[in-house]
């Protein structure tokens, strides 16, 4: 019967123990809840009473602050005073050191994250400086290549030294094509002249005039004019 009983039960226990897969409930409330607070906000709060302490407003407070308890604790009745001078004020010195021991850690806090931040920075400078760098290179690279590449096309002092040698060479032409005309005129002229004056010999020794001989009469004139 016992060992039917225990087979019985193996069920259950096989129930009650979790698998490794399934995730762990809750755990148990402790006693002292924890304090959980957000580390940035924290730094922040660190910071922000940093920078407050170095300011001349805190210095002129705690002077006043302090010259005020320093007054009241000795000026006026000991009926009144609650840090008497006999004790050396003692609440005072207190207060001033639990200020102490508390600026202290939150001053090396927040020079932590100054730190922190100053190297992200630093390291977000070194990463563009090695960016702008890589470009750099590119772009020497490809000014290289294109310059290389311009060395085998016409440049604009080439171009425009050719078309002011075609330039040149076009008042040639205009200046030899000139002379030529030129020189044919003045053959013409000089055929029409001698015809004229080989017709007026002829009508010098009393022959008849020819059409051809005032035509070219005609024509000399036209010329002439």
């Amino acid at each position: 019967m016992k060992p039917e009983a225990g087979r019985k039960n193996e069920p259950n226990l096989e129930r009650k123990l979790p698998s490794l897969d399934t995730p762990l409930t809750a755990r148990k409330r402790r006693l002292i809840p924890r304090f959980n607070m957000s580390p940035d906000l924290f730094g922040r709060v660190s910071e922000a009473f940093a920078r407050f302490m170095g300011t001349p407003t805190f210095l002129v407070g705690m002077t006043i602050f302090c010259a005020v308890w320093l007054a009241w604790n000795t000026l006026l009745p000991e009926s009144l005073q609650f840090d008497p001078r006999a004790l050396n004020f003692t609440l005072l010195t207190l207060i001033l050191s639990l200020q102490a021991s508390y600026a202290a850690p939150l001053l090396l806090l927040a020079q932590n994250r100054q730190d922190d931040r100053d190297r992200v920075q630093s390291d977000h400078d070194r990463r563009n400086a090695e960016r702008n760098h890589a470009t750099t290179d590119f772009i020497t690279r490809e000014i290289a290549a294109l310059r290389i590449a311009m060395g085998d096309m016409a440049t604009r002092d080439f171009v425009r030294g050719e078309l002011r040698d075609l330039v040149e060479e076009d008042g040639e032409l205009e200046r030899a094509l000139r002379d030529s005309m030129t020189r044919m005129m003045e053959q013409v002229r000089a055929e029409v002249r001698d015809e004229i004056r080989q017709e007026l010999r002829a009508l010098q020794a009393g022959g008849p005039v020819t059409e051809a001989a005032e035509a070219n009469a005609e024509s000399a004139g036209e010329a002439a004019k």
